[in-house]
């Protein structure tokens, strides 16, 4: 990738915008991303709150996110396979019609029969399954080479202000309309969102000669290139280590309501503190990395490392402010090795199998999430909220440390020697579809 002459211009505000007001595609794409993840958070909040004012227990706050994770990691074969072969907008546009009914259905759901957010929720996931590694494995054929640092950072920042955002405005939502007109507003995201998608030319993926095989095949295909190369092992891992942490997830809710006594108000302001670190982290994470993103692995454990200590810090937090400043750190890291993974592995795979990667990649964080989720409720329960955040922190401080060991080979040669310019070229005009 050629970023000798445009690093400064890859990281900052300006590249972000010229790339916004200059790339029509790509500004459809972020901006579906924007509507979609934006009620994403509505529902969250309104979900986390439901749940624990009928349960009362940390633990169902954690269930809850396993269903949303766990579908997730199994439905990973099939929907990297779908991602690869098949149309990745017309998939992504039929996953959006699928999840805006599914949150129509949310408008049944009760203290009575709680079960059903749940059931609901699992499928909602089936389709964000599909959804999530199209998209990620796209951005590379909607920019140019020089453009994906941007377009990487973007995602990452956008991920992070819809949580600020939405978090923020659905736990005000919820209390003030009720949760019913945050099921609502995430329905009409998703419908938007399928709109947005449909408008755009340019291809998804580039064009596909070799022989389709089926699930196995392209399963088995998957994890040999994984096993072949040790960079994309170090950039999923380090995802799969940081997702045995991010079940802390679940403490934000206990946080807010139990700890702080600030009901879905406290729980909206916890989740925007998260959010606006994984705004500033992403940024902050490609710029630190310099030239031609020649410190990828130390900024990546680095920033694996605040996200550990800001969650130690939230445990001896006195106050909900200085919780939100806690969080706010944390995230800072959280969203930081994010996105740099991603943009490792955006450059070093090719468009051919990449959507199989990035659900590959999806799978093992969802899996470590659901787990830690449970785990950091159960302690939480036992022992309480603030020792219970405190240890998981400290997996992740541990996990920084153990992964810089084991990648020590990766920093004796730059991490993208071999690469050539970049994963895939830029899409001519002539290429462009408009179906």
């Amino acid at each position: 990738m050629a970023e000798g002459t445009g690093q400064e211009r890859t990281t900052g505000a300006a590249a972000a915008i010229s790339l916004l007001r200059t790339n029509r595609d790509f500004r459809r794409l972020f901006i579906a991303s924007v509507i979609s993840l934006g009620g994403d958070w509505f529902l969250f909040v309104a979900l986390g709150g439901l749940v624990l004012q009928v349960t009362g227990d940390a633990l169902s706050v954690g269930i809850l996110i396993v269903s949303q994770e766990l579908p997730i990691f199994i439905a990973t074969p099939w929907a990297g396979w779908l991602t690869d072969r098949f149309d990745r907008r017309r998939l992504m546009i039929l996953c959006d019609v699928a999840r805006t009914a599914i949150c129509v259905a949310f408008l049944a759901v009760g203290p009575a029969n709680l079960w059903l957010a749940y059931a609901l929720l699992a499928g909602l996931s089936v389709f964000t399954a599909v959804f999530d590694p199209a998209s990620t494995a796209a951005i590379p054929n909607l920019v140019d080479p020089s453009e994906l640092p941007t377009a990487n950072a973007l995602g990452g920042s956008l991920w992070g202000t819809m949580l600020a955002v939405g978090a923020a405005l659905g736990g005000i939502v919820s209390t003030v309309f009720g949760r019913d007109t945050a099921f609502l507003v995430d329905a009409a995201s998703f419908a938007l969102s399928a709109l947005m998608l449909a408008g755009i030319h340019r291809r998804f993926s580039e064009d596909r000669d070799e022989p389709r095989v089926g699930i196995r095949e392209a399963t088995a295909e998957t994890v040999q290139y994984a096993r072949r190369d040790h960079r994309v092992r170090a950039l999923i891992s380090v995802k799969a280590g940081f997702g045995l942490a991010a079940g802390v997830l679940a403490l934000v809710a206990v946080f807010a309501r139990q700890v702080f006594t600030a009901g879905d108000v406290g729980f909206g302001f916890l989740m925007a503190s998260r959010g606006l670190g994984a705004l500033t982290g992403p940024f902050i994470g490609h710029r630190l990395a310099g030239r031609d993103h020649a410190r990828l692995l130390p900024v990546i454990a680095g920033a694996l490392a605040v996200f550990g200590v800001g969650y130690i810090l939230l445990g001896a937090s006195p106050t909900l402010l200085v919780a939100g400043v806690a969080v706010f750190t944390a995230h800072l890291g959280g969203g930081a090795q994010w996105v740099l993974s991603t943009y490792g592995l955006q450059r070093i795979v090719p468009d051919r199998i990449r959507g199989r990667i990035f659900a590959f990649d999806f799978a093992l964080i969802t899996l470590s999430l659901a787990i830690s989720s449970l785990v950091a409720s159960a302690i939480a329960d036992a022992i309480g909220p603030r020792p219970a955040v405190m240890i998981v922190g400290g997996v992740a401080f541990a996990w920084a440390a153990a992964w810089w060991v084991l990648t020590r080979d990766l920093r004796t040669t730059p991490i993208f020697e071999g690469c050539g310019e970049a994963p895939s070229e830029p899409m001519s005009p002539l290429t462009y579809v408009a179906d």
